[in-house]
């Protein structure tokens, strides 16, 4: 079976990042990545590799240090990130029936986005806000001692 290859990503915009950085060594990896996703929205792999090339920066640091941060995504992002909190406290107090409820509005199972870029849905361990369990963020917009009736209204404010 022939292999398929994926589209070519459009190396413009890395070129233009790492020729405006005065610093491109391996301690300004962070603000590279973060110009980068702003650029693609997420870190093409192919991307990745050519600043690696670029900079001499390997390619397995680069990817630990994208798997240690949750701001940063290897694959398209929506334009939203909805993220449910399923620490001890959130979950004692329903965010179960929270991420049913997310799941059952946007079509979409946790890790996924929807067909139209809209939203990402994320499960994370712990939000630091007990006090608001159960807990939601949508992008930086925190939302506490939910009920799942409310979610629908919350996620029409997000288009």
């Amino acid at each position: 079976m022939p292999k398929t290859q994926s589209p070519a990503i459009d190396l413009g915009p890395a070129e233009k990042i790492l020729s405006e950085m005065k610093n491109t060594e391996p301690d300004s990896l962070i603000p590279i990545l973060q110009k980068l996703q702003e650029a693609y929205g997420y870190l093409p792999v192919p991307v990745l590799k050519w600043v690696s090339g670029q900079t001499g920066i390997p390619t397995s640091r680069m990817h630990g240090v994208i798997t240690f941060y949750t701001q940063f995504h290897t694959k398209p992002h929506g334009r939203h990130t909805v993220r449910i909190c399923e620490g001890t406290a959130c979950h004692v107090k329903g965010s179960p029936r929270i991420s049913e409820r997310i799941s059952k509005e946007l079509e979409i199972e946790p890790g996924a986005t929807t067909k139209d870029m809209r939203f990402t849905f994320e499960i994370v361990a712990c939000m630091g806000t007990c006090f608001l369990a159960p807990v939601m963020m949508v992008d930086e917009d925190y939302y506490g001692q939910l009920k799942p009736d409310k979610i629908k209204s919350i996620l029409e404010k997000y288009e």
